[in-house]
Parts: structure tokens; sequence; C-alpha cells
């Protein structure tokens, strides 16, 4: 009698899942593998010797996404020319303090760039090493958090771009006949830690990302002087992480505070500009009471009603006031 061959899995189908985002080679799906690689580091590490479970393959596709996009060089001065020099070391021994929860962040080189209103926007440039560190973390927690976000967040997200909420904004301009364009000044300088880290810890408890992200919140500035600053809030405009750090906090903040209590108003916001569409004076400054606005800062007293400075109270969780400093210019169409 022939006994039948068993099978290898050679014949059997494979299916491929398409990227919408164009992410990774040949168009396939790297978002759910992540999430997969994540819940499995969250639940044993690949190594008996590593407590945490960062593959060698994403550090690796890590530092070819930093290689693309460029930047300069950070506090120890050495560019990504430099540091190819002795690359294959150099990813090396980021795999292995990462994984092994050793590696602290050196400090950011803030470099001061003109703004087009006369002032300065204080930028922070990490080492190209710390730029790899903070891209495995991104490539791990992006695809986590990303569908949780708000359908009008479109500032740094994958797939969505300024053009975009300049094209939905034109739209809503013929059905609604006031605009409130929000700025929160000083947004990424301002920003707590300690109310940021509790919206992180909603997403996600795998222990090596709260660890790093928290680390590099407290990395310190390095001046052009070379004078380090400790720093107590507020996350580098510069840093790789910064914008999904961002993102994620206004979500929490804006996002699902807007669809939670104003359903029916419709805005569109990127990063931390916002323009939110009334159909009314009296819904935008004209009535503190049938203010959103308002009520969303928790003060009623409007300053003027072309431009309104004070502090705006964010509410968080219901039970957390967060204040940042914040212009807000009201136009009619």
């Amino acid at each position: 009698m022939r006994v039948p061959r068993r099978s290898t899995g050679a014949d059997r189908p494979v299916v491929v899942k398409k990227s919408h985002n164009g992410d990774g080679a040949k168009g396939l799906d790297r978002s759910a593998l992540r999430i997969g690689q994540l819940r499995r580091s969250e639940e044993e590490p690949t190594s008996k010797a590593k407590p945490f479970g960062i593959s060698k393959r994403m550090v690796w596709e890590a530092y070819q996404w930093v290689k693309a996009n460029k930047g300069a060089a950070g506090v120890d001065g050495e560019s990504i020319e430099e540091f190819e020099k002795n690359l294959k070391n150099n990813l090396y021994r980021l795999w292995n303090r990462m994984s092994s929860g050793s590696y602290f962040p050196p400090p950011v080189r803030v470099v001061e760039i003109p703004k087009s209103d006369g002032g300065k926007r204080a930028l922070g440039i990490p080492t190209v090493g710390d730029r790899v560190a903070q891209t495995v973390i991104k490539m791990y927690l992006e695809p986590w958090v990303e569908p949780s976000f708000h359908e009008d967040s479109y500032g740094y997200r994958p797939g969505k771009s300024a053009i975009q909420a300049v094209g939905v904004a034109r739209k809503r301009c013929w059905r609604y006949d006031w605009v409130l364009d929000v700025d929160i000044k000083g947004f990424f300088d301002n920003l707590d830690h300690d109310l940021l880290m509790r919206a992180l810890r909603k997403h996600t408890e795998c222990k090596w990302i709260l660890l790093y992200v928290e680390r590099w919140l407290k990395a310190p500035a390095q001046l052009p002087d070379g004078t380090l600053v400790e720093r107590g809030k507020g996350t580098p405009q510069g840093g790789v992480i910064s914008p999904l750090l961002a993102n994620l906090f206004l979500h929490h903040a804006f996002d699902e505070w807007m669809r939670r209590k104003y359903p029916s108003i419709p805005f569109e916001r990127y990063a931390d500009d916002i323009i939110v569409h009334c159909r009314s004076e009296k819904q935008t400054a004209g009535n503190p009471s049938g203010s959103f606005i308002g009520n969303w800062g928790g003060d009623p007293r409007w300053v003027d009603k072309s431009r309104m400075n004070r502090e705006v109270h964010v509410r968080f969780r219901e039970d957390v006031r967060v204040r940042f400093p914040r212009v807000t210019r009201l136009h009619t169409f």
C-alpha cells in the first residue's frame, strides 16, 4: 500500500494583503505584521537574554528610513555618511542596548530657525543613532494608534496631507459661514509629559515603548553655546517620534472632545493648527454661552472678537485640566 506523502505546505495558496499607503516592498501590508510583532513582544521577548523583543530587522528598516530622509548631525557631529562607515557595529550596538533596556537617548541639539512673523522657532535635532531608535518605536507604535485617529486629523499621518485638509476646508466653507482659526501657541514646547504618558497608556502597555518614550521626553536639550537644559515639558520639534506623540495627545484633548460634545461641528486639524466651521457668530464667540471654544477653554471671557489672547484649559478625561497659551483668529467669508 502506498503511503501518501505528508504535505510540506508549499502547495498551499499564499494570501498577500496589499497596502493602501504604499508601505513596504511590493506593496505588502507591514502594518498588520508590526502589530503582530508588537503583540508578541508584549507577551515574551524573542531571546531569553534580552528582556525586550525588538528585532534586528526593524532596526535595519528604521535606518533605511532615516537614511532616505537625510537630516543634519546631532550633538555628536556625526553625519549619516560617517555613521555608515561603521554601520554594522553602530546598528548592532543600538539594537543591543534597546533590546536590553539600557539605551539612553543623548541630548538634543537645539537650532533656532526664523519664523514668518519675525520670531524664532527652536528645532531639536537628535543624533543619527537616536533618530534610528525613534523610528523603531514609531514603526511599532504608529500602526497601533493610527486606526483610532480622527478622520479630520491630517498632520504627519500616512496617506494624509495639508493639501487634503485645505480641500476639505474649502468645501465646508460653502456650507458654513463662519470659521474659527485656532493655533495652540507653543504647543510642542509646553506639552505636558504626564498627560501624554497617560494618553499613550490608553493605547499600549508595551513596557519598552513606554520606557523609551518617557526617556525621550526627558532627554536634555543642548543650546548652541553648549549649555545643557533639562526639560520638564514639551517634545522637540524635529524629533522622529514627536509628531506622532503630538497627534496622540490632541486626539484625546481635542478630537475626541469635539466628537463627544459637538459631533455636528466639523473641523480640520493639522498637528496643532485647527480650523473649526460654525454656522453663526453666536456659535463662535458672539455669545460665550453659545461658544463651543469657550466651553472647551472653560473661560467665558473674550478679549476681542477678531483676535483673542488667553489661556486655554483643555479637558482631558474629564478630570484633568491642561493649560496652553493660545491665539485664536476669527474670520468670516
